[in-house]
């Protein structure tokens, strides 16, 4: 009578085997349910938003950048009336206030 035991053996081994494999192959895609229409309506919308966020970050950038430059003459004309040993609290004020728009510039021209 001929032995079952190591075709037991094989299938067992085979199935550990393969089960990673399968388990990385995971599901098919499916269909949304939308119709065609639906989503290019979608796809627009979505693409109108990003134009509207990308025109409003450059607005905030040429804002911010103006502001900056202000700054940078005020604080110029306060260092240059200032005498060589005093440093005013107001061209303190001005400095860090010109690092935080500064880093408001750099993070809008990234994106984020």
């Amino acid at each position: 009578m001929p032995s079952f035991r190591p075709l037991g053996i094989a299938t067992i081994l085979f199935t550990i085997c393969m089960a990673p494999a399968w388990a990385q192959m995971g599901t098919p895609a499916r269909n949304s349910g939308l119709p065609d229409d639906q989503t290019q309506i979608d796809k627009e919308m979505a693409q109108k938003n990003q134009l509207v966020r990308q025109k409003k970050r450059f607005e905030d950038m040429k804002r911010d950048s103006q502001k900056l430059l202000e700054l940078a003459t005020q604080l110029k004309q306060y260092v240059d009336r200032t005498g060589e040993n005093t440093l005013s609290l107001e061209v303190m004020r001005k400095a860090e206030e010109m690092e935080k728009l500064a880093r408001r510039v750099k993070e809008n021209m990234r994106g984020e």
